[in-house]
């Protein structure tokens, strides 16, 4: 099980987001891409997805090219994404959100349980964090087969955070995260390996697992110190089993 791109390019305009991207998520597992903002994470994620065409290069899912496959036969597929913003429908209340993505509404709300007293809300009506859980516990409960999360923290408490990472690393499925540093909670996991591709200027400077991160910079995983401007280091790449 793996989803990869091979030499991506991704155009917006005149303007070149993916400089030939190549990087391979395996799973079951977690991937993080780490990055600034404009560094390409989100755009990665997108190409994943299929709601970004590419100018050129493949996105490789099982060993098939499913570069011209449409976004919307992708997740018929199983492949679920959790962007930055827009990630739940604002006029609907929790309970329908759920009911519309999530395979087991009880399942969601194991995940999450401070929505339930939140089911008959608005969905536009939560903090930022609660529509992150709403919509983190649609795609965990959604058997989905990859699933590739845009900020998936953003707005929690350090608590919520922690579980998020939790159940995210758990899953029976293709993890891809974005993120501009690496969580605590995934630079060591017992039993588990969380890979780290990093980008910068949409061009992927690294490739390891996210225990190699610290050591190669020199300082805090994914704050760039101690770089050397003698351009990208690389560590051991994923297995390219995709």
């Amino acid at each position: 099980m793996s989803i990869a791109l091979r030499g991506a390019r991704v155009r917006y305009g005149p303007l070149e987001a993916l400089h030939g991207v190549s990087l391979v998520a395996p799973g079951p597992g977690l991937t993080v891409l780490l990055g600034r903002n404009g560094s390409g994470r989100t755009t990665v994620l997108r190409a994943l997805a299929g709601t970004v065409p590419l100018a050129a290069g493949a996105v490789v899912w099982d060993g098939a090219d499913v570069t011209r496959l449409p976004a919307f036969e992708r997740a018929r597929r199983g492949l679920c994404l959790v962007p930055e913003r827009r990630a739940v429908f604002g006029s609907l209340t929790v309970r329908e959100n759920l009911e519309l993505g999530a395979a087991d509404l009880a399942a969601a709300l194991d995940a999450y349980p401070p929505l339930e007293p939140l089911l008959p809300r608005r969905a536009g009506t939560l903090s930022g964090g609660e529509q992150r859980m709403l919509a983190l516990s649609r795609a965990l409960s959604a058997r989905a087969r990859v699933v590739l999360a845009d900020e998936p923290a953003q707005g929690m408490s350090p608590a919520v955070a922690a579980r998020t990472y939790a159940l995210l690393g758990a899953l029976d499925a293709c993890v891809v995260i974005a993120e501009q540093r690496l969580p605590p909670a995934l630079r060591e996991r017992a039993g588990r390996t969380t890979y780290v591709h990093e980008l910068r200027r949409g061009a992927v400077v690294f490739s390891g697992e996210a225990t190699e991160t610290a050591a190669r910079i020199g300082g805090p995983p994914g704050s760039g110190a101690g770089r050397t401007g003698r351009g990208p280091r690389y560590g051991r790449r994923p297995p390219a089993s995709g």
